[in-house]
């Protein structure tokens, strides 16, 4: 991979997004902001020019990553569908209340082992996301925690 085989720039589509609530509003800054810090994005196919905007969103319960060069001209699009991620999506949502209820009154040896439970499904979704992404778009694990984590975020719909 070459420092151009990154992402620059990163949205959310918030029109499908109803409420997010402060606990994952900053999940979802913590996230946009340490992908910007360091990550590995490397579409595949020559049209494919970074670094990279990347615009996610949630059409027809399929996720599209919409990809542009820093200059916003489209360079392409990859759309991966969503049922593979189901499941491991609700239980993720699930160790979270968990865990942030936790927080506030749970003893610290509680605290870890939900977070514990929390990093191994987070894990999971990233692992299954970079293997769906695999013959379409190169990452690392660590892009590909973070981009599960917003893609997590757009599946909120309360």
């Amino acid at each position: 991979m070459t420092s151009a085989d990154r992402i620059s720039a990163i949205t959310l589509d918030e029109k499908s997004i109803k409420s997010w609530g402060p606990d994952v509003d900053h999940e979802r800054k913590v996230a946009i902001f340490d992908l910007i810090e360091e990550n590995s994005f490397a579409p595949l196919g020559e049209e494919f020019h970074g670094p990279f905007a990347v615009h996610l969103k949630i059409e027809d319960n399929r996720l599209a990553i919409e990809i542009a060069g820093e200059d916003g001209k489209a360079q392409g699009r990859v759309v991966l569908a969503l049922s593979p991620f189901r499941r491991i999506v609700r239980d993720y949502f699930k160790i979270c209340e968990s865990y942030f209820a936790a927080i506030k009154t749970a003893t610290p040896s509680r605290i870890e082992s939900i977070d514990m439970g929390r990093r191994g499904v987070h894990n999971e979704g990233s692992e299954l996301l970079q293997e769906r992404l695999k013959d379409k778009i190169e990452i690392d694990f660590d892009t590909a925690r973070r981009l599960f984590t917003l893609i997590c975020v757009l599946h909120i719909r309360t």
